[in-house]
């Protein structure tokens, strides 16, 4: 058969031989959706009448959560700890370490130990979680001998394990599903740009298809992170942070809603609303997306659902995933779960700082603050 091209006018340029035709209106479905959003969204609102009421609400939505991310769903089993490796680094000593957090998945992690550690001595704890663009728990952890993540580390200022560890705290920098050790078939290739992105879209697909939710995977895994950082004898459990930047804000911020074991959080780069940053900028990693999600409760209803614990939100002024509102898009959500802090006589407890700058780690503020609640200096 014998193709034969025609010359077709496409936008402003001349007739010139083109395979398709320029099309003059689309017909999207994202108003509708929006409108859709605006129809359904938010259908558990943090209660904030009293005290009471709060707890009540806390405790549904948190029993709803779990459901819609599949987190009752996964299994349990022996976490048969194993040790691969010890590096003596700058002040502490970075062990890898691997648990199994389901039947048949392992969990990759950092554990920084400070070096001046006592026999029998145990210390406040951080899980300092990764986010994207950071060949998984290397950026955290500060692994400088790594061009590609030294570059990261430059552009992010993320190696906040590496920072809270040198600060004398012990610390926990796990590799999160899709990244780093654990991504999927489809990114384990060996250039730099497989190591240092994720193959969240591809597994949140799956899971999405069999009940459950990447999100919901990443909280649970942190859940028995949780469980092997309460086995040792150098973790004081009464004293336990989370911190994490973008997609490790989202973690944590997850984390310390659905675990009260969290006992303070410092969220970074990760508090907006839903249907400015999520909805429209639909570009976004699908990470971020749960089945039934903004149906339920907005960002600062998570935020809420950490009340009254003490938690530190932290916000660049120029940062894109504001949306295009930028920040009123963030005050909007922050003062959801002001109103839940308030309620719980706990004003002082909730922190927002908005720094100069885009989509970082600034950490000049929140890592003093983080230490503090965790009652080091």
């Amino acid at each position: 058969m014998t193709v034969i091209e025609r010359p077709i006018k496409s936008g402003n340029l001349p007739m010139s031989h083109v395979r398709v035709p320029k099309i003059e209106r689309f017909f999207p479905a994202h108003d509708a959706v929006r409108t859709r959003f605006d129809r359904e969204a938010r259908k558990f609102p943090v209660e904030t009448r009293d005290r009471g009421a709060f707890e009540a609400w806390r405790t549904l939505v948190q029993k709803h959560l779990r459901s819609i991310t599949g987190i009752d769903t996964m299994l349990t089993t022996d976490p048969r700890p194993v040790v691969t490796e010890s590096v003596v680094c700058d002040g502490y000593i970075r062990s890898r370490i691997e648990i199994h957090t389901e039947p048949d998945v392992v969990m990759p992690f950092y554990a920084l130990v400070p070096e001046d550690m006592k026999s029998g001595e145990r210390r406040p704890v951080v899980i300092a979680v990764h986010g994207h663009g950071s060949g998984g728990k290397n950026l955290t952890a500060g692994r400088f001998d790594i061009p590609a993540v030294a570059e990261a580390i430059s552009k992010f200022n993320a190696d906040y394990a590496h920072r809270f560890a040198k600060a004398g705290l012990v610390v926990f920098a796990p590799d999160a599903r899709a990244f780093g050790e654990r991504r999927e078939p489809v990114g384990q290739m060996d250039d730099e740009q497989s190591f240092m992105t994720s193959t969240c879209t591809p597994l949140n697909h799956a899971a999405i298809a069999l009940g459950q939710s990447l999100t919901g995977m990443w909280v649970w895994d942190l859940m028995r992170l949780l469980d092997y950082v309460l086995s040792r004898d150098d973790c004081d459990s009464s004293r336990i942070g989370c911190a994490g930047l973008s997609g490790g804000g989202l973690q944590t911020l997850w984390l310390a809603a659905l675990d009260d074991r969290i006992s303070s959080a410092v969220v970074s780069g990760y508090f907006y609303g839903y249907r400015d940053s999520l909805l429209d900028m639909n570009e976004m990693c699908g990470c971020n997306y749960v089945p039934g999600l903004w149906q339920a409760v907005d960002m600062g209803d998570l935020g809420a659902m950490v009340a009254p614990r003490p938690l530190f939100i932290e916000t660049g002024s120029r940062d894109p995933l504001n949306g295009a509102r930028g920040l009123p898009n963030v005050l909007e959500q922050v003062r959801i779960s002001q109103a839940a802090y308030d309620v719980c006589g706990a004003s002082s407890n909730l922190i927002h700082d908005v720094c100069e700058g885009e989509h970082e780690w600034f950490g000049v503020t929140a890592e003093p603050w983080l230490q503090g609640q965790l009652g080091w200096s």
